[in-house]
């Protein structure tokens, strides 16, 4: 049997990175930039107000309560036609450009409004009704509640670097920038088969020794998930030439395909033989439980459509639905990940405490217990199991958002230290 790391690295070692595209930046969600984003200008462009409330002179306030003449409003998307001269206070709205003349912004909850020439005590309403002076209570500071021009970002930063993940917060960086486009690494296509003689589509009724085919579904939802594109190539029967016509469409049109079933040593194993004959393949005994058995390799690209002589990267995922989705994670998602061009392929493992016992017996491999991942009150984490850990029970599947990483020996003891790899939110 092989180590897990080593397998993985296997992997990794024939994958390149896909090809640069420049796209829509709303449509870059999930994307890896391919290049450093310059800003092309300042954020803020303007000084502008943080709050709703007056601009002001910060000096004429320098004696304390103090009265001042309202001379304007300026609402956002607006510009103050005069400067701001002593004495004077202008309405601004947050977002505003602050005028000239002014250099602080006195927040509305802390002005007292009131009609020129009003009986004292005779206030006005909120900001936006009729009332012509403000009085201020306080001094406040030089630029206060003022954002000034380049706060945010200055003209010629880099504010994202190549590598980076287009996240929603990149997106809103990239629009206020007035960048429409982004060039990105392109995001995989990626092909799904599930293989055996045995399998039905739902609603189909089950005939004698028959099953329902949930792998492929699976395989293809955890591929959308990942942020790739998901193509159904198909459910095929066990005969080599179903399973290699298959095979070559999805190398025609994916950059990687996925294959579920038939990589065992069975004499019924179709796939395998299949791509003995038409690929470059590596069959693995990877010490592992569960989806010990595995498969990767490469398909020549003969009338591609896209990416023409480059060799497509075949996964051959075991065919127990478990199994099937706990390769995909551990061998077939970081490969993929890599493709995009994610700097760090892998997803990260965090310690919890386990919450009952995971004990085990010693067997040369690494246990991954499907387990629920859970933080309590005070933000610790602890671990308890799903439920039935066999490769087909996909009832603790369903309702599991990590894999407990059990290395080699006794496993571990309720109360102690354990490594999960999270797959989900937590629960």
């Amino acid at each position: 049997m092989i180590d897990l790391d080593d397998a993985q690295r296997h992997v990794l070692s024939r994958i390149s990175v896909l090809d640069t595209v420049d796209v829509a930046v709303v449509e870059a969600a999930g994307m890896v930039l391919a290049v450093d984003v310059v800003a092309p200008a300042a954020v803020p462009p303007f000084a502008n107000s943080a709050m709703d409330g007056v601009a002001v002179r910060s000096a004429d306030l320098a004696e304390g309560p103090t009265t001042l003449r309202l001379v304007g409003t300026i609402a956002a998307g607006e510009i103050a036609r005069e400067t701001l001269g002593a004495g004077e206070a202008m309405r601004i709205m947050t977002g505003a450009p602050v005028p000239e003349g002014a250099d602080a912004v006195v927040m509305v909850e802390l002005c007292e409004f009131a009609m020129a020439g009003a009986a004292d005590g005779a206030v006005g309403g909120a900001v936006g009704g009729s009332a012509e002076t403000v009085t201020v209570a306080s001094s406040v500071p030089l630029g206060n509640h003022i954002r000034p021009v380049g706060d945010d970002v200055a003209a010629g930063d880099v504010v994202l670097s190549q590598g980076a993940l287009v996240t929603p917060g990149a997106i809103s960086l990239l629009r206020t920038l007035g960048l429409s486009t982004v060039s990105v690494v392109r995001r995989p296509v990626v092909g799904v088969i599930s293989t055996g003689s045995e399998l039905v589509e739902p609603p189909t009724p089950l005939g004698p020794g028959q099953i329902y085919d949930s792998n492929r579904a699976a395989v293809l939802a955890l591929v959308s998930e990942a942020g790739f594109e998901a193509v159904d190539l198909g459910l095929v029967d066990d005969s080599e030439p179903a399973i290699e016509a298959a095979l070559r469409r999805g190398a025609a049109t994916c950059d990687a395909v996925l294959s579920s079933g038939g990589v065992s040593m069975g004499d019924f194993d179709f796939v395998k033989s299949v791509l003995d004959r038409i690929g470059d393949m590596t069959w693995m005994q990877i010490a592992i439980r569960p989806a010990k058995p595995f498969a990767f390799g490469t398909i020549a690209t003969e009338g591609r459509r896209r990416g023409e002589g480059r060799p497509i990267p075949v996964f051959g995922l075991p065919g127990n639905p478990v199994s099937s989705m706990v390769s995909f994670e551990l061998l077939a998602l970081p490969a993929l990940r890599a493709m995009a061009g994610h700097a760090r392929p892998d997803r990260p493992v965090t310690t919890v405490t386990a919450a009952e016992d995971f004990r085990r017996n010693p067997d040369g491999k690494t246990h991954l217990p499907r387990v629920v991942v859970s933080a309590a009150e005070d933000g610790s984490l602890s671990a308890r199991s799903a439920g039935g850990q066999g490769s087909h029970h996909l009832a603790a599947m369903a309702v599991a958002n990590a894999y407990a990483v059990l290395p080699d020996g006794p496993g571990v003891r309720a109360g102690e230290p354990m490594t999960v790899l999270l797959v989900q939110p937590l629960a």
